[in-house]
């Protein structure tokens, strides 16, 4: 038996207090760094680094960084692309460090005040210094990655097999909590701006720079209180060894055969709610005619009750298992896009309906996904598993955009896009539906919960 079993086996016997002060713990880094993705990249960073780009822009609207012309408004998308392809290449060895070592909790405080100081620094995002925003982007956006595959790799020892569910729908519910206060505060600002003495651009930069303070200062929290598990010694750390510990992940994976059918359901399903997510806004203003105003607020209605999705789904799972609760959401999300077909332009109330509606599957189907991938992954290698559940969470997300655009430019039509989206609902509840989860538990080495 290895030092890393005996440790967790010990652990999970822990005094209650113990256990329940981690994760507590746990929770607060969902808490901390939710306000990037609410804040700034959702709301907040891409219509202004655009701004910042055009001033920046030739006569024809092209910027040049590194001699390459670029549309100024393809610099926020294009830096995005780029922190995929970063987090892409730097998630699985962070994993593959992490298990081997043992120490997730260091990985974890470099990745996230990397983020966090990124994110900070966007205050001095003025001008026509596109190319700092550019660069802040891409660190703060692949850090946020890389944290999270650490953050989800606790999960498995913090709580058991029964409480999985429970535990990852909390967390997800505190991230929604802290991303709808830290909205609120900033759209107070933003619309009073001028009351404060600030100008437009000012107010939007302390928006985004206090999403960075903010990420930074309640990660202390989880960092205090979460603790690294022994591992049996190994290997020697060198970057080599680590590119060889990934391409032996890699390998491993493939003796999971029923792991990896989960993963690519996740994948195709995940990409459906990535895109409609991202792609909300411009369906609102350019085919239903919505204001700003009435657009970030249905984000703020759909963070708000996300929170109670994320819970009420919980405790369904309890009753239902996870898997049928996951393939009851993605029945409402098909729904949805076929109501957002439907909706008819210049209707705020329809507008905010459907915002409440995907608040409430949300926040569910993705902690729920965490928590019954997290019965998926063999023991020891928990850092290893999540980075490429991170990975599919993340760095495939390019697929769902794809077709979006690719059904706008075919038809014109922002409403054909839209519901062209039912594709990955319908082929992610299909290959979902056909994954074997209690015999997939039992493969990986776990024990099979009750209700999955």
């Amino acid at each position: 038996m290895s030092a890393e079993t005996t440790d967790r086996d010990a652990h999970a016997a822990a005094p209650p207090p113990d256990r329940r002060r981690e994760r507590r713990g746990w929770y607060f880094y969902d808490f901390a760094c939710s306000v990037y993705s609410t804040s700034v990249l959702t709301v907040f960073l891409g219509p202004y680094l655009t701004s910042v780009a055009k001033a920046a822009a030739d006569a024809d609207g092209f910027v040049h960084p590194l001699g390459v012309p670029v549309r100024a408004g393809s610099v926020f998308a294009y830096s995005v692309s780029l922190s995929i392809v970063l987090a892409v290449l730097v998630m699985p060895l962070a994993g593959a460090a992490a298990d081997r070592t043992g120490r997730k909790k260091p990985l974890l405080a470099a990745a996230a005040y990397t983020g966090a100081g990124a994110t900070a620094g966007m205050f001095f995002l003025d001008g026509d210094r596109y190319l700092l925003g550019a660069l802040l982007l891409i660190l703060a956006n692949a850090s946020l990655a890389v944290s999270m595959a650490l953050y989800n790799a606790y999960l498995p020892q913090i709580a058991g097999p029964e409480e999985r569910d429970a535990v990852s729908s909390r967390g997800w519910a505190f991230g929604y909590t802290s991303g709808a206060l830290v909205l609120v505060l900033n759209l107070v600002l933003y619309t009073g701006h001028a009351s404060f003495g600030l100008s437009e651009s000012a107010a939007v930069r302390i928006c985004l720079a206090s999403a960075g303070l903010w990420w930074g200062a309640f990660t202390l929290v989880p960092l205090r209180r979460l603790r690294d598990r022994r591992v049996a010694p190994g290997g020697a750390g060198a970057v080599g060894s680590g590119w060889r510990q990934l391409a032996a992940t890699l390998r491993d994976m493939r003796r999971h055969p029923l792991t990896l059918s989960f993963l690519l359901a996740y994948l195709v399903y995940n990409d459906g709610v990535q895109t409609v997510i991202s792609q909300a806004s411009v369906y609102g203003s350019e085919e239903l005619g919505l204001d700003q105003t009435t657009l970030i607020t249905a984000v703020l209605l759909v963070q708000v009750l996300a929170v109670a999705g994320a819970l009420g789904m919980g405790r369904l799972a309890r009753s239902y298992g996870a898997k049928r609760t996951i393939l009851a959401s993605l029945a409402v999300w098909t729904l949805i896009l076929a109501a957002g077909y439907l909706l008819p332009a210049g209707a705020p109330a329809w507008f905010y309906a459907l915002a409440s509606a995907i608040g409430l599957v949300l926040g569910g189907s993705q902690a729920l996904s965490r928590s019954l991938f997290s019965h998926l992954v063999p023991r020891g290698k928990e850092a290893e598993y999540f980075s490429a559940y991170e990975m599919s969470d993340r760095g495939l997300s390019w697929l769902g955009p794809l077709v979006f655009g690719l059904a706008y430019q075919l038809t014109g039509s922002y409403r054909d896009a839209i519901v062209s989206l039912v594709l990955f609902f319908v082929a992610g509840f299909a290959l979902l539906a056909r994954v074997p989860v209690r015999r997939a538990v039992a493969a990986a080495g776990n024990p099979v919960p009750e209700r999955i």
